[in-house]
């Protein structure tokens, strides 16, 4: 880092220029969020008057606007104020123009669509190297998500992760599907001393058993049919940083033993080849499997259990943290906006309260596909629980119906009968009904054993 840049209490100011009122909204509503102060300019008319009496740290503009377009706006602001950061937004179609534009002073641009974290990392990457610094805006948007929520549940999880995180110790993370265990991994080591290394995810639920071995550990030529070059395992790619073991319990007993040896030795050897080679990598693990039964059943090692589980933490299932879910749907509103170009929908105190009331069988991964499908299906920019795409809270039985209940209102009974909903309006096909409710197969089966419910009633005749 340059030695003249230097820290400072207050925050970072920048002026977004953009004759698209809805956009100015939108990108204010993002930037101040991530702690930013904003300055608004409807056109570049507007821009240049506000440079004369406002101090600014960095611009972003729009290429193509009326009364002035982007190129003549950087040179008149360049004649007054030359070290002035500027990052242009444009159409795809006019890269060619932002390009000419980087070559005239401009220090970056992004073509439209873009996801949120894009311009807040050219943003950060222009103001570090520009000399401006402020721990605050440095946030990690992991950290500040699980910081800022409201629940108990939260709250204390995150306090644990603290403690937890200067460590070097294994962790496992236990939750249901779609609770955000990656993101608690992620949060554990960027909180940790190894933040600026690798982190690197194995999925061990989606990658074949006869392929996880070579992804893991890595292969050498030759050794066997196809390998045809040499291969560096993500054991080893994780050297120095961390390694997120996904759906642990998914892995082979094969597997398990040299997991198992790796975790004592901390060296691999890869597939065909005769030395061994040290890894120096902090190990997390997850899984939404009931590892305990496993191991009576004889399905997951106890030693390997333990060495896993040196710290154990249980994520909440969201309908047990429902203070955060309208915090949640409020940033997956702002960020699948962003995502698709949009202007930014409303979303209404009653949508709220509607969101709350559902009991989200597929929790978080669940909240966000409803709400990116709500952005795209509502109308007039007001998200409604209608636009949602969900089956909806439960009605009352009818007679003589397979999903009849009784006038329990508890957070299960509640998830047995939205379970049973999207069984009977599949006809009772357990894949469809999972990719209905948002959640993995493997989840949708758990969750008929637990309430013993009998798909085979719902079939369609």
């Amino acid at each position: 880092m340059n030695a003249d840049i230097k820290k400072r209490k207050s925050l970072p100011s920048i002026m977004i220029v953009d004759d698209d009122l809805k956009i100015l909204e939108v990108l204010d509503a993002r930037l101040s969020s991530a702690g930013f102060k904003i300055l608004k300019a409807a056109g570049a008319t507007q821009a240049l008057k506000t440079l004369e009496s406002e101090s600014v740290d960095l611009m972003i503009s729009d290429m193509k606007m009326p009364d002035m377009g982007g190129m003549e706006l950087l040179e008149k602001a360049r004649a007054t104020l030359p070290n002035l950061p500027v990052i242009f937004i444009t159409a795809y179609g006019n890269i060619p123009d932002a390009v000419k534009a980087v070559k005239a002073g401009a220090v970056d641009y992004l073509a439209k669509p873009f996801e949120g974290q894009q311009l807040l990392k050219k943003i950060r990457a222009t103001l570090k190297k520009a000399g401006v610094v402020n721990s605050q805006i440095y946030a990690s948007p992991v950290i500040d998500d699980i910081k800022n929520a409201k629940s108990d549940n939260m709250l204390k999880l995150y306090d644990i992760v603290k403690k937890v995180a200067p460590s070097n110790v294994s962790v496992l993370i236990l939750g249901e599907s779609g609770v955000g265990k990656e993101r608690i991994a992620r949060l554990i080591h960027e909180l940790g001393p190894r933040k600026t290394k690798p982190f690197v995810v194995v999925d061990c639920g989606s990658t074949p058993a006869g392929l996880l071995e070579s992804e893991l550990f890595g292969h050498i030529r030759g050794s066997f049919t196809h390998a045809v070059n040499d291969k560096t395992g993500l054991i080893q790619t994780a050297d120095t940083g961390t390694l997120f073991l996904d759906e642990i319990g998914n892995i082979s007993p094969e597997m398990q033993i040299r997991l198992l040896r790796f975790i004592e030795d901390r060296k691999i050897r890869r597939i065909g080849d005769i030395k061994e080679n040290p890894v120096d990598c902090r190990i997390i693990a997850a899984t939404n499997a009931d590892l305990i039964e496993d191991i009576k059943n004889g399905r997951f090692r106890e030693d390997l259990y333990y060495r896993l589980r040196v710290v154990t933490l249980n994520i909440p299932r969201l309908k047990d943290r429902k203070e955060d879910i309208p915090l949640l749907a409020r940033q997956f509103v702002a960020d699948a906006c962003e995502m698709q170009g949009i202007e930014q929908v409303e979303l209404p105190q009653k949508t709220l309260d509607w969101l709350c009331e559902y009991p989200w069988p597929g929790n978080i991964r669940e909240l966000k596909n409803a709400v990116e499908a709500g952005i795209v299906l509502c109308r007039d920019s007001v998200l409604k629980p209608g636009d949602l795409h969900l089956i909806g809270l439960p009605e009352m039985p009818e007679s003589n119906n397979p999903v009849d209940a009784d006038d329990t209102f508890s957070l299960e009974e509640t998830e047995r009968l939205v379970i049973l909903r999207a069984l009977k309006k599949t006809g009772g096909v357990q894949k469809e009904a999972a990719e209905l409710l948002g959640i993995s197969r493997r989840a949708i089966h758990y969750k008929i054993k637990k309430y013993s419910i009998d798909s085979s009633l719902m079939r369609r005749q």
